[in-house]
């Protein structure tokens, strides 16, 4: 069976706030990949994950596709690609329908969808993707899938993720004119719990935080369905800028203590050392204490995982977080946030890396690879659809494509 995808390459492009990250991979089955390079460079030009600079964004992305193409020895010409961002918004909503034959048609189940989203979205954005969380046949029982059940009345509940038209565009021309053709645009709140989760904890309930560069991505799944999902405007960069206004330093020296020295949670503070850094004018250095960091951290951090907590209180998430949650994204690195969440949330919260079968190389294995690791998962398992046959703009295809991923669920 593994040679039916011997000759297959996919490749996924991470844009994230802080780094592009280009994965180039051989599909050898169904769920499984090779990895043939991986090609990262800064980031530049975006905010939160929106394009701000489009000049800086495709500079960006060229350097990271030059490296993985180097490495890997195939010319990259199409990829799949993650969003995120401040502009993501989500909500539930509710259809009703009736069955029209007596038992559950496929006809009926997406006209319950269809009723599910009919809707009034805010101005500016699209609706992405049309998440089953669960039906229910006559106000009985709620299942999973009702296909071929006897009934009157089919309902659906349904979890709603719009986002910006605009910023779709800007991250598909920025590839286009690095010559990449974009197959398709997976949300990344999806892509790093492909990467991260086991079947078993998303059918139980379990919650991932993506804490990225620009932005912190919330999900919570339960019974193997979406069941919320929330972008916060909390990330590694404002840990990075609080550092260095705090300490007075540069945005690259205060990346560098954070990253060698960050610490989150106050009673893992051991030894008060003292830590060598420059001014943020440059040519004089001078020393600070571990303590002194800590304090800059530790509130920031505080905030994000309460910013989690009141968004799993006011929901009532709790629930359904049964596993409890797991932790992937570079900021999941700093030393203590697993700690400080624990702490904070009441539950058992693990660092996730990407589960890799042991394909991937031990220096890949890194919560900072989830979403672009992710990101081909989740592109094999539905490789069965094509969106050869749309009309209109690619973009506008895109965003058909996003719509028809409520077709993952039934």
């Amino acid at each position: 069976m593994a040679n039916t995808f011997l000759d297959k390459i996919v490749v996924s492009i991470d844009i994230g706030t802080t780094k592009i990250c280009v994965l180039v991979a051989k599909q050898i089955s169904h769920d499984e990949v090779q990895i043939l390079a991986i090609g990262k460079a800064p980031s530049h030009g975006l905010k939160r994950g929106v394009v701000v600079d489009i000049a800086k964004t495709i500079q960006s992305i060229k350097e990271a596709v030059k490296e993985a193409e180097f490495i890997s020895g195939h010319k990259i010409e199409s990829a799949v690609v993650g969003i995120s961002g401040s502009h993501i918004l989500s909500f539930n909503s509710n259809g009703a329908v009736p069955i029209k034959k007596g038992d559950v048609r496929e006809f009926d189940i997406a006209n319950v969808i269809a009723a599910a989203k009919a809707i009034q979205i805010p101005e500016g954005q699209q609706i992405l993707h049309v998440l089953p969380q669960y039906y229910s046949i006559d106000s009985q029982e709620k299942i999973q899938n009702p296909l071929g059940m006897y009934g009157i009345r089919l309902e659906a509940q349904v979890h709603i993720i719009t986002g910006s038209v605009a910023s779709v565009q800007n991250i598909v021309r920025c590839c286009e004119m690095t010559g990449i053709k974009v197959t398709d645009i997976i949300l990344e709140q999806l892509a790093s719990a492909d990467a991260v989760l086991n079947k078993d904890e998303k059918e139980l309930g379990v919650a991932v935080l993506d804490i990225g560069g620009g932005t912190s991505d919330f999900a919570v799944y339960y019974h193997d369905s979406i069941r919320h999902t929330m972008v916060i405007p909390i990330a590694g960069n404002l840990f990075t800028n609080d550092i260095a206004i705090g300490l007075q330093t540069t945005i690259n020296e205060a990346e560098r203590i954070k990253q060698n020295y960050g610490l989150a949670f106050s009673k893992l503070l051991m030894e008060d050392d003292e830590i060598e850094m420059e001014m943020v004018h440059g040519e004089q250095k001078f020393t600070t204490k571990k303590s002194l960091l800590l304090k800059i951290i530790e509130p920031r951090a505080e905030e994000l995982l309460n910013i989690v907590y009141d968004e799993i209180k006011k929901y009532n998430l709790k629930s359904f977080m049964t596993t409890g949650l797991v932790l992937t994204g570079g900021g999941s690195l700093l030393i203590g946030m697993k700690e400080l969440a624990q702490e904070i949330l009441k539950m058992p919260v693990r660092i996730g890396l990407p589960k890799t079968q042991n394909i991937l190389p031990g220096s890949l294995e890194s919560p900072i690879y989830s979403t672009g690791y992710g990101l081909l998962i989740h592109t094999i398992k539905k490789q069965d659809r094509t969106i050869e046959n749309l009309n209109g703009p690619l973009a506008a295809k895109i965003l058909l494509r996003m719509k028809s991923w409520i077709s993952d669920f039934f």
